[in-house]
């Protein structure tokens, strides 16, 4: 990073002493942090659920430890039938690498908590290889602890967002939009949008924390405008218009910010299978001809990797939580989407 504090999540340490008890009666973790609704500034239920990620070692030790004195989170068949290798198997082997507990009481307070193994985040921050927690660090989140310096690593998640976010814009946007092109990303092709999600959910999300997604983002928009490829054209209400170089020359240096993985299946689109060389390299045929046909790509390749891993993960979460929380859940997420509709 060229800009001290760009994609900054960090909050000052009175977040921790607000949001960090949790981790008083739980097992030691390595990263924490807290997302979604309770960010709100004007979320005001007191009945809605704190959602944490916990980043932990070895989960199959974790659970472990957690069940000794935790055993109430857990789903009641669950810890019958095979305690923390279940719980850790479904994890790897339907979800995609994290076990979520919800409806934890503790304080007064409702919580979910989502625990993955540090590395899996990692290297999702990275990679964009499930792209699940990547999506959830890509906006907003208080940490409350972090161990390992997380938060450098997922500033390459923000920048890949980023670009990915300028890369499916048109030539002129808000800042409002582009926060919500980011803020969209995570659920292109997530079938619980059609029945189980707010319509209204990257809405609320962007205009509820816009002010946090400045504090993450304005710094790539500065950084790009410096190297000449985006324009501020006017600001309303601390609110930026822009303009962006939908040239080839920019449209490849958004490209080349993607994951590899992603910024591979891109190139391999614009080449054509049968372009490829019988060594398997690709060849002079993979430049980018136009930043719509880079664009269309890179939207499918998403959205079918959300489609993907939303799918297993709901599957999972359903076995994980039990039946009765499950169907709790899922009925909660239904509520708010048909409220959102009315």
């Amino acid at each position: 990073m060229t800009r001290a504090g760009v994609g900054s999540n960090r909050r000052p340490a009175r977040f921790y002493h607000q949001f960090g008890g949790l981790l008083e009666i739980l097992p030691p973790v390595e990263f924490c942090c807290v997302y979604g609704s309770t960010l709100h500034p004007n979320n005001k239920d007191q009945r809605s659920m704190v959602d944490y990620i916990l980043g932990v070692a070895d989960p199959l030790q974790w659970h472990a430890e957690n069940l000794k004195v935790n055993r109430d989170h857990y789903a009641s068949w669950l810890v019958r039938l095979g305690g923390s290798r279940l719980i850790n198997g479904i994890a790897n082997s339907i979800g995609v690498g994290v076990h979520f507990n919800p409806f934890v009481s503790w304080n007064k307070k409702m919580f979910k908590y989502g625990v993955v193994q540090v590395h899996d985040l990692i290297e999702d921050l990275k990679g964009w290889e499930r792209f699940y927690m990547s999506g959830r660090l890509q906006k907003p989140v208080n940490i409350i602890l972090d161990n390992l310096n997380i938060e450098n690593v997922n500033a390459v998640n923000l920048r890949a967002a980023a670009s990915a976010a300028l890369l499916l814009l048109p030539s002129e946007f808000s800042e409002e939009d582009f926060y919500a092109k980011i803020c969209s990303l995570s659920y292109m092709g997530d079938l619980r949008m059609l029945f189980a999600e707010d319509k209204n959910k990257v809405k609320n999300i962007v205009q509820g924390q816009f002010h946090l997604f400045q504090r993450i983002y304005r710094p790539f928009l500065d950084e790009f405008s410096d190297n000449g490829m985006l324009r501020f054209s006017a600001t309303c209400e601390n609110q930026a218009t822009m303009t962006q170089d939908s040239g080839l020359s920019a449209t490849s240096i958004l490209v080349s910010h993607l994951p590899p993985l992603l910024k591979t299946k891109i190139e391999t689109d614009l080449a054509g299978f049968k372009q490829l060389h019988s060594t398997g390299m690709m060849g002079q045929d993979t430049a980018i001809r136009s930043k719509a046909e880079a664009a269309k790509w890179a939207s499918k390749h998403i959205r079918q990797r959300v489609m993907v891993s939303s799918g297993r993960q709901a599957v999972a979460g359903m076995l994980a939580a039990g039946a009765v929380h499950g169907f709790r859940y899922l009925g909660n997420k239904i509520l708010k989407s048909a409220k959102s509709w009315t």
